[in-house]
Protein backbone atom coordinates (compact mmCIF):
# COMPACT_ATOMS: atom_id res chain seq x y z
CA UNK A 1 0.00 0.00 0.00
CA UNK A 2 1.27 3.37 -1.25
CA UNK A 3 1.66 6.20 1.25
CA UNK A 4 0.91 10.37 1.05
CA UNK A 5 2.79 13.25 2.02
CA UNK A 6 0.83 15.57 2.81
CA UNK A 7 1.98 19.25 3.52
CA UNK A 8 -0.14 22.00 4.92
CA UNK A 9 0.19 25.23 2.77
CA UNK A 10 -2.42 27.37 4.13
CA UNK A 11 -2.79 29.26 7.73
CA UNK A 12 -5.18 27.59 10.49
CA UNK A 13 -5.59 31.15 11.99
CA UNK A 14 -9.52 31.59 11.42
CA UNK A 15 -10.45 28.14 10.30
CA UNK A 16 -12.93 26.15 12.22
CA UNK A 17 -12.60 24.21 15.50
CA UNK A 18 -12.94 20.75 13.78
CA UNK A 19 -10.88 21.97 10.65
CA UNK A 20 -7.82 22.87 13.06
CA UNK A 21 -8.24 19.26 15.57
CA UNK A 22 -8.52 17.14 12.05
CA UNK A 23 -4.98 19.26 11.48
CA UNK A 24 -3.71 18.25 14.41
CA UNK A 25 -4.08 14.91 14.58
CA UNK A 26 -2.22 14.08 11.52
CA UNK A 27 0.61 16.29 12.85
CA UNK A 28 0.26 19.21 11.22
CA UNK A 29 0.70 22.76 13.07
CA UNK A 30 2.19 25.45 11.37
CA UNK A 31 2.45 26.46 7.18
CA UNK A 32 5.11 23.88 6.01
CA UNK A 33 4.36 20.98 8.16
CA UNK A 34 4.97 17.65 6.01
CA UNK A 35 3.85 14.47 7.14
CA UNK A 36 3.41 11.05 5.73
CA UNK A 37 0.57 8.97 6.32
CA UNK A 38 -0.84 5.65 5.02
CA UNK A 39 -3.30 5.62 1.98
CA UNK A 40 -6.36 4.40 3.51
CA UNK A 41 -9.87 5.56 4.08
CA UNK A 42 -9.49 7.29 7.20
CA UNK A 43 -6.71 9.48 6.09
CA UNK A 44 -8.89 9.93 2.85
CA UNK A 45 -11.79 11.54 4.75
CA UNK A 46 -9.47 13.97 6.85
CA UNK A 47 -8.00 15.02 3.89
CA UNK A 48 -11.77 15.53 2.76
CA UNK A 49 -12.32 17.93 5.63
CA UNK A 50 -9.88 20.14 5.07
CA UNK A 51 -8.18 19.43 1.85
CA UNK A 52 -8.18 23.00 0.61
CA UNK A 53 -5.58 23.94 2.71
CA UNK A 54 -3.22 20.72 2.07
CA UNK A 55 -0.97 19.77 -0.97
CA UNK A 56 -1.17 16.09 -1.27
CA UNK A 57 1.54 13.62 -3.19
CA UNK A 58 1.47 10.21 -3.24
CA UNK A 59 4.81 8.51 -2.13
CA UNK A 60 5.32 4.70 -3.26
Amino acid sequence: MANLNIKLVKSLNGRLEKQIQTAHSMGLRKIGDITVQPDNDQTRGKIAKIGYLLQVAEVK
